[in-house]
């Protein structure tokens, strides 16, 4: 079957449907299809790791509106192949789509273990994997979570608040290793012990092996570890492979200018766009979701002739039990950090330097500062610490 539309965008995720607002605010009337792998309408994903374990919403109320921007899904389907010239897409069903303007969001897929699939193992990313782990868990259940980064450690908490016996398995020496200073990384550890989590540090899963009744993770150290259930944080990777596969330029994520244009006619936006960021001056992939949301909207109305560059400095937030951040910018522990608590380890503000300028920001317990954050970020310094003492506190 042949569709034709004026808009297509690959992809029905929080950047997809984000850019069929971004259409509508500029065309009203243009034609809107996605093409969405799952079998699920747009929706948040955020809460799939924090909301719907604290039930602070449930899983009705994190759809996303498509139906409103008057927007065609073709859900449960692969865009399989591009063709630039005659600017036509097909896809797993043998279906071909006409557009006249494309916006690829194709997002990530979850790095897996070799060797290492069963039901009973989730590489946590969807809908369903919420389902699938949230209809299995019973009190005292027995989770192993491999990954200590964001995902691993949010579900970890979500996980153990609902009555799960938690084994936290993370290769390096503390939770958040790679993003923390060293000493709230050790406060976040032993914080996630007193919890009840159990933390195995230097932990490589190389394999293992899964039945009916459960998992047993095999570790290069020659140890294993035992569990009901597995949950996998290990990051993703973009999806990328139609675009090299019709000719777009890729380098760790499909690379887009200052437009998030990617070829003529054809945009890219959310986890799999690689983006010059206007602030740090610098190529950015950043998989979180206000960037996901933001650059969707700007991709759709340049989509639709705005022809505006992508200028936002997008931000990226967590919950852990009952502490929570919001971080801007490029955080990166092996950076000069200053560290200006209010209450060590509670609150208080951690600035990442570079050559004495602020590249990155994190509020811990920290709340509506991300503006603020944003310009100081975008101011060249050189600063001190005498400079930062007091400044977002």
């Amino acid at each position: 079957m042949e569709h034709t539309f004026d808009y297509l965008i690959l992809g029905a995720g929080m950047a997809g449907s984000a850019a069929t607002k971004g259409i509508r605010s500029r065309d009203p009337k243009g034609t809107i299809a996605l093409l969405g792998a799952e079998p699920h309408p747009p929706y948040d994903r955020p809460p799939l790791s924090k909301d719907l374990w604290s039930g602070k919403k449930s899983p009705e109320q994190i759809w996303r509106n498509i139906e409103g921007l008057r927007a065609t899904l073709f859900p449960g389907r692969h865009a399989t192949a591009i063709d630039t010239r005659a600017k036509t897409v097909r896809d797993d069903h043998g279906d071909h789509y006409r557009y006249g303007k494309l916006l690829i969001a194709t997002g990530g897929t979850p790095r897996r273990i070799a060797g290492l699939e069963n039901e009973r193992v989730i590489y946590y990313r969807t809908l369903d994997d919420y389902h699938a782990l949230h209809d299995a868990l019973h009190p005292d259940m027995r989770v192993a979570v491999i990954g200590g980064g964001f995902i691993g450690s949010e579900i970890a908490a979500a996980l153990a608040m609902n009555g799960a016996k938690v084994a936290l398995l993370i290769d390096g020496e503390f939770i958040g290793g790679r993003v923390y200073p060293r000493a709230l990384a050790e406060f976040v550890t032993k914080y996630f012990r007193e919890k009840g989590v159990e933390i195995h540090t230097g932990a490589r899963v190389k394999g293992g092996s899964a039945s009916d009744e459960g998992v047993t993770l095999q570790l290069e150290s020659g140890d294993s570890v035992e569990a009901e259930w597995v949950v996998a944080g290990l990051g993703i990777t973009p999806n990328v492979q139609l675009a090299q596969a019709a000719g777009i330029e890729v380098d760790n994520g499909i690379v887009v200018d200052e437009q998030l244009l990617a070829a003529p006619d054809i945009w890219v936006a959310g986890d799999a766009a690689n983006y010059p960021d206007a602030t740090l001056g610098e190529r950015r992939r950043v998989e979180h979701e206000d960037a996901a949301l933001t650059m969707g909207e700007h991709a759709g109305k340049n989509m639709a002739g705005a022809d505006a560059p992508y200028t936002h400095l997008p931000y990226f937030y967590s919950d852990l039990f009952d502490l929570g951040y919001e971080a801007v910018g490029e955080l990166d522990a092996r950076m000069q950090t200053i560290e200006d608590w209010k209450e060590p380890f509670r609150e208080g503000v951690v600035y990442y330097l570079k050559d004495g300028r602020v590249r990155g920001v994190l509020l811990w317990n920290v709340w509506d500062k991300k503006d603020a954050a944003r310009e100081l970020i975008a101011q060249r310094g050189p600063f001190e610490e005498k400079d930062l003492r007091g400044k977002l506190l």
